[in-house]
């Protein structure tokens, strides 16, 4: 019989956030899977690690952390080629991945590498926007509203006119590009709340007058909404 590989979503960065469901999982299988920095930790791992039952065999999938071309099409080959060995030799594989798989996921480059020959199942997780309106205490949205979600890397013009479209939005992986985004903001007289690393201790949540952009992180996102 065939294994299974389980795509978990273990959330944005707090262990408690992960589904019971995504932790059933992730003690039942034998072997389990997880992005890594070139000669980094796996954040993904360490969220999970305190709920590790010890003797699983780990597959870690080096990812550079640089490159407009990222993720590469030949990282994803060779783990769906380690994964699918493990699932044909009858032991069930859990990927972790941050937050929600499918969402701006890593597992979802596996999942259309894997699916055709094997049995996946998705857990879905906690997305850094659901923890990041938690944390700053705002809704999303309400009633008839339309939200948005906008990678910061596009360009202004194309920022601009998502924002134009939806009632709120949250703008993702700041990083460096948080100088940009906050002058294209203030031009537009938008209302943000910049918050970075949600959910974990190293949380902080700014003005976005006060953050610093050349000091704004990856996992930092701001959410917005227009103001009636």
């Amino acid at each position: 019989m065939s294994g299974t590989a389980y795509g978990i979503g273990v959330g944005p960065g707090d262990p408690e956030l992960i589904t019971l469901k995504g932790l059933r999982h992730l003690r039942a299988c034998p072997v389990i899977a997880y992005p890594a920095p070139e000669g980094g930790e796996s954040l993904a791992r360490r969220i999970v690690a305190t709920h590790l039952p010890g003797g699983q065999t780990e597959i870690v999938i080096g990812v550079p952390m640089s490159g407009e071309r990222f993720p590469t099409g030949a990282i994803y080959d060779r783990a769906a080629s380690e994964i699918g060995g493990h699932l044909m030799a009858g032991r069930d594989v859990a990927v972790l991945c941050l937050g929600d798989p499918f969402f701006y996921g890593s597992f979802m480059y596996l999942f259309e590498r894997l699916a055709a020959a094997h049995t996946v199942v998705v857990v879905p997780g906690v997305t850094s926007v659901s923890a990041a309106s938690a944390a700053l205490c705002l809704p999303l949205a309400a009633r008839n509203e339309s939200f948005a979600v906008i990678p910061a890397g596009l360009d202004d013009t194309e920022i601009e006119r998502r924002l134009a479209t939806c009632d709120a939005a949250a703008i993702l992986k700041l990083g460096r590009h948080a100088g940009r985004v906050r002058a294209l903001l203030t031009r537009l007289g938008l209302e943000a709340h910049y918050i970075e690393r949600a959910s974990v201790a190293e949380e902080r949540r700014l003005k976005l007058a006060d953050v610093d952009p050349s000091s704004a992180p990856y996992f930092s996102l701001l959410l917005v909404r227009r103001v009636a």
